[in-house]
């Protein structure tokens, strides 16, 4: 973790990408509320719960922010410090494991910061437990000795905003969700809103792209702004090199064909998983780590990568006896479904 000024947050990115990504993402990131689009009611409610904390003159609430991975949480925990001109500190849940962990990073930091805790239901217990009193009292108990000797210090710490993300809310306990002054839960873009973003991408990074271009890489990118520039730096590598540099329609279709990125946003993995199911399953039910080894993946990988957009797409349905392909996933291989495809009345996998 480390500390930034407001007018440097857009230099911060996510840390399991790599340096070129993080750069090229950090520069595509929007610094201010009113440039943050496709959420317009999450960007109405918290531009409302900052403004009003600046009349104030105090820090702002606490926020969470749950969603899916790449629709902004982490640009709007930015987004948050320079709204309020207050340093950002990030860290993450699995990087907490103890509670003195946590402990020694409130202790750190200073009156109004934002704290940005990615992955917050990942965090262990005992420093969630400490959170509890950090978050409303805005002191953290410190244990020192062992044993019936054991003594806990308080420790006041200045008052600051933490700004929560989670791909799963579902994990989160009650009582910590209770401690959030706001609470928004983002939702996937639609076309449209992924266009403007392509557009205004490609002005910061110097691309030349047609409106039917940007149509083609919006609607290939899976209701995700992540994946949309990404596509588009993908789709601008391509034009320099194997065309004159200007994305048009019929170069983005190329180059995402390279890529492997059919017209609705599948990918290898996804078109591997329908594959298997459809030509090795007969549609399924089949058990999740049969399908795994089957295209040779990590469980985890296939349930939280590939499946959310099959199922989101229509092309998968999970059932108690395992996956099941439905009939859009054979018309969308060129394959003719069997007799009672997308049903789950045959025998259950062994596997599953």
């Amino acid at each position: 973790m480390r500390d930034v000024d407001a007018a440097d947050v857009g230099s911060l990115v996510r840390p399991d990408s790599d340096p070129d990504e993080r750069a090229a993402e950090s520069a595509l990131r929007p610094s201010t509320l009113a440039e943050f689009e496709g959420q317009p009611r999450v960007s109405d409610q918290l531009g409302l719960v900052l403004e009003a904390a600046r009349h104030r003159g105090t820090v702002a609430d606490h926020v969470l922010l749950s969603g899916p991975p790449g629709l902004g949480k982490t640009t709007l925990a930015m987004i948050i410090a320079a709204e309020m001109a207050a340093p950002l500190r990030i860290s993450s849940g699995p990087a907490i494991t103890h509670a003195g962990d946590l402990a020694a990073i409130l202790s750190g930091l200073v009156e109004g910061e934002v704290f940005f805790l990615d992955e917050i239901h990942r965090m262990s217990r005992p420093a969630e437990e400490m959170l509890y009193l950090a978050m409303e009292d805005f002191r953290v108990d410190v244990v020192v000795g062992k044993g019936p000797g054991a003594t806990a210090i308080p420790l006041e710490i200045p008052r600051f905003t933490l700004v929560g993300a989670t791909t799963r809310a579902g994990l989160l306990p009650g009582p910590l969700r209770d401690r959030f002054g706001f609470t928004a839960q983002l939702d996937f873009y639609d076309a449209a809103d992924l266009e403007h973003i392509v557009h205004r991408s490609a002005q910061l990074i110097g691309a030349r792209v047609d409106d039917d271009a940007a149509v083609e890489i919006a609607r290939r990118s899976r209701g995700t702004p992540r994946i949309a520039n990404r596509l588009l730096r993908r789709v601008r590598d391509y034009a320099q090199v194997r065309a004159d540099g200007r994305v048009t329609r019929a170069v983005a279709q190329a180059a995402l064909e390279l890529y492997e990125v059919d017209e609705l946003g599948l990918d290898r993995l996804d078109r591997g998983v329908l594959t298997a199911m459809c030509r090795r399953f007969a549609g399924g039910p089949v058990g999740l780590s049969t399908l795994a080894i089957s295209v040779g993946e990590e469980r985890e990988t296939v349930e939280e990568v590939a499946e959310p957009f099959l199922v989101r797409q229509g092309f998968l349905m999970r059932t108690p006896r395992g996956r099941v392909a439905t009939p859009a996933a054979w018309e969308h291989l060129g394959l003719t479904p069997p007799s009672g495809a997308g049903t789950s009345d045959t025998p259950p996998d062994l596997f599953g």
